[in-house]
């Protein structure tokens, strides 16, 4: 395992840091909070940067990189709260791609925007493929793919509905086992969705019997897809992290009171330093995610879901802890500290949320002890 970034990674992770820093994404935030219109169109960028083909093969028109790549430029996206279509888009690339569909192309070139339909493959707490509800923690049965690809049930919170041109549907067929199609946005009815973070796009997605084309995928691919799309998140969430560091330490060195500087006190420096420890031990764990993903799928579950668990606690914490250093200014709206909060507070509900993560941590662990048991 590699735990250095190669040339190509740093100018990549450079190269989207360059990208965003031509919006003005945390302004635009605060704006939406109001008017969603105002949030910047950064569809362009990404096609421009070649982003949507980070995950599709060369002779299909991508890149042909490997997850790690992908979380690079999720995680600047996550420092500068910027609305890119990316975690809705990646992972549904990726089973495309893996599929040999013809669409992958036109996502590659990005004149066609694809998004995942994500589903949850079971576990020991539940036994079936199933997608978030509505409302509440129970989970509900994934939509249903019938032998011609048509797609029948629905999906809440579906991340990037609103606007795709695609949607990548992992559901179960008639008997049950997993299965996948591509069906036009058109087909279906799309939702969209208040949500607590004006930057992130969420719609509620219907299918009736919706004509689709059946995905010649297997069932390990598309349970990588579920994960894939854990680890980016959490990879995004690392960068937000990172960002709400870098602003609690600013502020306790300049922020004066009774004559010393605000970050001489002891319960400030816990509180920072505790915001470090949760970012490295992330970090660490997506080295192992990125790593996984590439050369070890066996471990690919057991990593993007500890990289999931561990960035989710990371952000809770570091949002909170961002606002208890700026005091009274921090508890304000005018201030950028909500506004990564906010975030945080829906990030980590998304997919099944932090909380689930860290339960497949568990279920993982047990079977493999249960496996060596018998060995």
């Amino acid at each position: 395992m590699n735990l250095a970034l190669s040339d190509e990674q740093e100018f990549l992770r450079d190269a989207a840091r360059g990208a965003l820093a031509r919006f003005k994404t945390v302004d635009a935030a605060r704006e939406a909070l109001e008017d969603p219109s105002q949030l910047p169109d950064l569809w362009p960028t990404v096609v421009e940067a070649g982003w949507t083909g980070l995950l599709i093969s060369e002779e299909r028109g991508g890149a042909g990189l490997q997850p790690f790549d992908a979380m690079l430029v999720l995680e600047e996206c996550g420092k500068v709260l910027a609305p890119t279509p990316l975690l809705g888009l990646l992972p549904a690339s990726y089973v495309l791609d893996r599929a040999g569909d013809e669409a992958a192309e036109a996502v590659a070139d990005g004149s066609a925007r694809a998004i995942l339909v994500a589903v949850r493959p079971p576990g020991d707490l539940h036994g079936g493929w199933t997608v978030d509800a509505r409302s509440g923690m129970a989970r509900v049965a994934a939509p249903v793919i019938a032998d011609d690809g048509s797609v029948t049930g629905s999906a809440a919170w579906v991340v990037d509905a609103p606007g795709a041109d695609l949607l990548v549907v992992v559901g179960t067929d008639e008997s049950g086992a997993p299965a996948a199609s591509v069906v036009e946005a058109g087909a279906a009815t799309i939702e969209g969705a208040d949500r607590y973070d004006a930057t992130r796009s969420l719609g509620h997605v219907t299918f009736d019997k919706a004509p689709g084309r059946r995905l010649e995928v297997d069932e390990g691919q598309l349970a990588a897809s579920w994960y894939l799309a854990q680890a980016l998140l959490a990879a995004e969430s690392l960068g937000t992290v990172q960002t709400c560091l870098a602003m609690s330490v600013e502020y306790a060195k300049e922020r004066f009171t009774f004559g010393r500087a605000i970050g001489s006190y002891q319960s400030i420096k816990h509180e920072i330093t505790e915001i470090l420890r949760k970012q490295e031990n992330a970090r660490s764990l997506a080295f192992y995610a990125g790593w996984a993903g590439q050369d070890k799928p066996e471990e690919w579950a057991l990593a993007a879901s500890a990289f999931r668990s561990a960035a989710g606690h990371a952000l809770d914490f570091a949002t909170r802890a961002n606002i208890n250093v700026h005091g009274g200014i921090g508890a304000t709206w005018e201030h950028d500290a909500p506004l990564y909060f906010r975030r945080a507070q829906l990030s980590r509900r998304l997919f099944g949320g932090a909380h689930d993560a860290t339960d497949r941590i568990a279920g993982e662990l047990f079977a493999a002890q249960a496996a060596t048991a018998a060995a």
